[in-house]
């Protein structure tokens, strides 16, 4: 079924990138969204409409969870749901860059079963199975396999590097920035960055794709904690996010929380 699955949403992702190119970021009616949560396009409402028809006409038994969409508790009361951002990195699609991403996502009992992000303006897709490997534009990928955090490359956000938030100082990488969340997993999937962080509460549909990606790629995803993520939950947060190379990965979390979580 995982197989299927990704099919279909790499499928109807290729289909959210037309519609969402089809506007122009800079000119595309904007507004904000209640309670600081950030600006939303005409083009966010168009890829979610999309996505909803396509996706749910073929899986009316699936719940849906999606940034555009208002939550309700229906989704509670399936074993498998969509988890869609129609646009991850909408600030950057109004300001004309081409660096935000769609991201659908599947998740069966709380664990990812699919995945795929897609960068229109990059022509690049990501895509994932459980069990079957991680694939940019249908090409194997591999996550780093670095393991000296001298020489490390971290996509993180500047507040990250406060050592408030690290137990004996901030490590010694080498920080890098990119807007959206899962693109940020994306290219530690593919090695082009060791590792990304980020402390804040983060929402599912933000990294819920990319989760599943970074580890068929052979890497590691986790909370800061080094707990697994877990999806589909009553209030869809998670308590930040920390993914990379296996051995990257762990020494991170031991570097934030002081004890070697491998072993512990």
């Amino acid at each position: 079924m995982q197989a299927a699955d990704l099919t279909l949403i790499a499928d109807a992702i290729r289909m959210a990138g037309r519609v969402a190119t089809s506007f122009v970021g800079t000119t595309a009616r904007r507004w904000d969204k209640p309670g600081g949560a950030g600006p939303v396009t005409e083009a966010d409402l168009a890829v979610n409409d999309l996505l909803h028809s396509v996706l749910r006409n073929a899986r009316p038994e699936y719940g849906w969870l999606s940034e555009e969409t208002e939550d309700n508790t229906d989704r509670l009361s399936r074993d498998t749901v969509f988890i869609i951002d129609p646009i991850d990195g909408t600030r950057s699609f109004v300001e004309g860059s081409d660096t935000w991403a769609h991201s659908v996502a599947i998740a069966h009992k709380g664990v990812v079963t699919a995945g795929a992000i897609f960068l229109p303006l990059r022509d690049k897709l990501y895509t994932a199975a459980q069990g079957g490997g991680a694939f940019l534009n249908g090409v194997a990928i591999k996550a780093s396999d670095q393991s000296d955090m001298k020489h490390a490359t971290v996509l993180a956000a500047r507040p990250a590097t406060d050592a408030k938030h690290w137990h004996s100082g901030v490590p010694a990488f080498e920080c890098a920035y990119r807007p959206s969340l899962a693109y940020r997993m994306s290219l530690v999937a593919e090695a082009e960055f060791d590792a990304m962080l980020t402390f804040r509460p983060t929402w599912e549909w933000d990294v819920a794709a990319g989760a599943l990606i970074v580890t068929e790629a052979g890497g590691r995803c986790t909370d800061t904690a080094g707990a697994p993520l877990t999806f589909n939950n009553t209030h869809p947060t998670l308590p930040g996010v920390m993914a990379g190379g296996s051995t990257l990965h762990g020494a991170l979390l031991q570097a934030k929380n002081g004890i070697n979580l491998a072993s512990a």
